[in-house]
């Protein structure tokens, strides 16, 4: 049996340089967003039976803009790898900017002192590392890559959480939090299923999975839940659909598919009512 170390050995990290001026970038826009103050303006509109008022400020802008920036900077830090073979990284940018999209909720909710440094610091360490493993996971010879697709895919359901928890302690109306939670958990389910699958795009199945989390986000936001239960209550659906689509598209029989995802929701739902 022939031995070559080469095969086992990690392959390739991302520019330091690079890899340090995005991050930079993105904390240094929602500090400026955090520290910046303009008056804010209400977008209405009346339609039939109902009056729908958003209110847009600087925070709203800045948090838009960070996702792109993160989207666009993600593909500027990959083109460089060596393993690279196609030109649309498209892929790899979808949970770079959904991170730094959540991560400005808790951050525009926590008021100035050491927890939000603290809230910024692990943000911007998440971000990092976030970006890290995606230029990993783009070699699929790297030793490191199936820990590295493991780590997407957990990060990937935790920020869901924390989007679901930060939303639901804004108070904000459902017309605001349907479109951005739904949205989410396709975008959460379509990248854990392409990891899973190995290069594999599920549209429709992720398409399924939003809609029915659209069903039960409309039920949930009228339930009594503190902020932590209606996240987790959220994420033990999302996690379970996506692991049984998963599992049936990789060729389990539908029993075997079904057990992991039953025994999360059990765990999850158990702990969302339990904490209410």
């Amino acid at each position: 049996m022939n031995y070559n170390p080469e095969v086992l050995k990690p392959r390739y990290l991302p520019d330091a340089d690079r890899l340090s001026v995005l991050a930079a970038t993105i904390l240094l826009a929602y500090a400026l967003g955090r520290f910046v103050n303009l008056p804010s303006r209400s977008l209405a509109v009346q339609l039939p039976y109902v009056y729908l008022s958003v209110q847009v400020n600087i925070r709203t802008f800045v948090t838009l803009l960070v996702a792109g920036l993160t989207a666009i900077g993600a593909d500027w830090l990959l083109r460089d790898h060596p393993a690279l073979r196609a030109n649309n990284t498209l892929e790899h940018w979808l949970l770079p900017a959904l991170t730094a999209w959540v991560i400005g909720f808790p951050l525009y909710q926590l008021p100035m002192g050491p927890l939000w440094w603290l809230g910024f610091a692990l943000g911007g360490g998440l971000l990092m590392l976030v970006l890290v493993a995606e230029y990993i996971v783009v070699d699929p010879d790297d030793v490191r890559q199936a820990p590295a697709a493991a780590g997407l895919t957990a990060v990937s359901f935790a920020l869901y959480l924390i989007l679901a928890v930060a939303v639901r302690y804004s108070g904000l109306r459902l017309f605001l939090i349907l479109p951005a939670l739904t949205f989410a958990a396709w975008l959460v389910s379509l990248r854990a299923i392409h990891l899973r699958l190995h290069g594999k795009w599920a549209f429709l199945d992720a398409t399924i999975v939003a809609l029915i989390l659209a069903q039960l986000i409309a039920a949930l936001h009228y339930w009594p839940l503190a902020p932590a239960s209606f996240g987790l209550a959220l994420l033990g659906p999302t996690y379970a659909l996506t692991s049984l689509i998963s599992g049936l598209e990789e060729g389990e029989p539908l029993r075997q598919a079904a057990i992991e995802p039953v025994v999360v929701m059990v765990v999850v739902w158990g702990a969302a009512f339990w904490i209410r």
